[in-house]
C-alpha cells in the first residue's frame, strides 16, 4: 500500500473532488503537472497520481504493455474533443462516452486513459481487458490509490457509459473503501456524509489506522495531531473530507468498517 503524505491547504480542491454534469469543476488553476510516461511527455497527471501510477505500473511488471492514452486535458481541449466526437460519431456517442466540457475529470489531472499498447489506439474507447497485464493492474490500483471510475451497472448513477479504461486518483484509504464498498466516487461521497468528527469512519489497512469524516464548508481549519498526518480535500458539494491517519493502535471509538 502506497501512502502519501501530503497535506491539502483548506481550499484546494484535493483528490476527492467531485466533477460531473451537476457539479462542474470550480474556476481554480491547474495542479501541479507531470509526465506519466517518458515516451509519452504530452500525457500530464498531478504530481502525486503520476508518481502513484507509475509505482503501480511499475509493480505490475506492465512497462511497455500498458500505455497511458489521455491524462490532464485544458478547457479547450476537452471542448475540441466534444465537438469532433460530436461531429464523427453523433450525439448519442459523444454524451455515453465524453464530459461534457468543464464537467470533465480529466480537467481536474486526477484521471487516466489507459490502453493496451498496440500500433494503433481508439483515443475514446482504448482496449483495456479485463484479464492478463490489465487485469493485474485493476487488481493492484487500490494499493495505489486509483480506482475505476464507471463500473459497469453504474450507469444511472455517473451518467457516463462503462469505461473499463478509465481511472481515477482519489488516494488511500479511499481507493481501499471504494473498492471493498463497490461505490462509486458518487455514491461514496454520499455514504461520508453520515462520519462526523464524533463519528469518524474508522479503517485500518495493515499498520495503518485511517479516521475519515466530513466537515461542513463553515467548520475551521483543521491540524494534524502529534505523530499524526492529516489531508484536506473539497468534495465540490459544499463539504471537505478529512482524512486522518497515523500507525498506532486503533482508535477507541468511531464507526468502523
Amino acid at each position: 500500500m502506497m501512502i502519501s503524505h501530503v497535506s491539502h491547504a483548506r481550499g484546494a480542491a484535493g483528490s476527492l473532488i467531485l466533477v460531473n454534469p451537476s457539479h462542474p469543476l470550480p474556476q481554480q488553476p491547474p495542479p501541479a503537472l507531470m509526465p506519466v510516461d517518458h515516451s509519452r511527455p504530452d500525457i500530464l497527471l498531478e504530481r502525486r497520481a503520476a508518481k502513484l501510477l507509475q509505482a503501480c505500473i511499475h509493480a505490475v511488471k506492465a512497462e511497455g504493455q500498458i500505455v497511458p492514452v489521455s491524462g490532464w486535458r485544458s478547457q479547450a481541449e476537452q471542448q475540441a474533443i466534444w465537438d469532433e466526437t460530436w461531429a464523427k460519431e453523433g450525439e448519442a456517442f459523444t454524451r455515453q462516452y465524453v464530459a461534457i466540457p468543464g464537467c470533465s475529470e480529466h480537467q481536474t489531472g486526477l484521471a487516466i486513459d489507459l490502453g493496451l499498447a498496440a500500433p494503433e489506439i481508439d483515443f475514446i474507447r482504448p482496449n483495456f481487458p479485463e484479464d492478463g497485464i490489465c487485469g493485474s493492474f485493476r487488481r493492484a490500483a487500490a494499493q495505489y490509490g486509483f480506482v475505476l471510475r464507471y463500473p459497469a451497472g453504474k450507469e444511472a448513477i455517473t451518467h457516463i457509459a462503462h469505461e473499463p479504461w478509465h481511472f481515477r486518483f482519489v488516494g488511500i484509504p479511499h481507493s481501499a473503501l471504494m473498492t471493498e464498498l463497490g461505490l462509486t466516487l458518487e455514491e461514496y461521497l454520499l455514504y461520508l456524509r453520515g462520519f462526523s468528527p464524533a463519528r469518524p469512519l474508522q479503517y485500518q489497512k495493515g499498520a495503518y489506522r485511517f479516521l475519515v469524516y466530513r466537515l461542513p464548508p463553515e467548520a475551521p481549519e483543521e491540524a494534524p495531531g502529534a505523530g499524526e498526518y492529516l489531508q484536506c480535500s473539497d468534495d465540490n458539494q459544499g463539504g471537505r473530507i478529512i482524512t486522518r491517519w497515523r500507525r498506532t493502535a486503533p482508535w477507541a471509538s468511531g464507526a468502523a468498517i
